[in-house]
């Protein structure tokens, strides 16, 4: 598979999370060794990470927001309730109307 280079605005996105990564361990005067222990990574993953390195895995990002107690952002980045886009696309193939079935089911649950 060759090498596909990554948007510039997933480009941008990574090197934002990793500098957020960064003050927010700063912020709590946790050091990066202190870090990459309680994720269960190596040192130079969390430097990686924090320069925004495309080739860190999602789940060394996931940890480090479990580490900070954040991880929820993580399970609320694609609501899909209220994807709207989806949502749309969905209610564009919904029947413009339903028949009813011969045997008298209503359908209903």
């Amino acid at each position: 598979m060759p090498d596909i280079p990554a948007p510039k605005p997933v480009e941008r996105a990574i090197r934002k999370l990793g500098s957020d990564i960064s003050l927010a361990r700063r912020r709590r005067h946790i050091s990066q060794a202190s870090l990459a222990e309680r994720m269960g990574a190596s040192l130079s993953t969390v430097r990686r990470m924090e320069k925004g390195d495309m080739r860190i895995p999602i789940h060394f990002f996931a940890r480090a927001l479990h580490v900070f107690g954040e991880i929820q952002a993580l399970e609320r980045l694609l609501d899909t309730p209220n994807d709207e886009i989806g949502l749309t696309l969905m209610d564009e193939r919904l029947p413009q109307r339903v028949r009813s079935k011969p045997s008298g089911a209503s359908g209903a649950l």
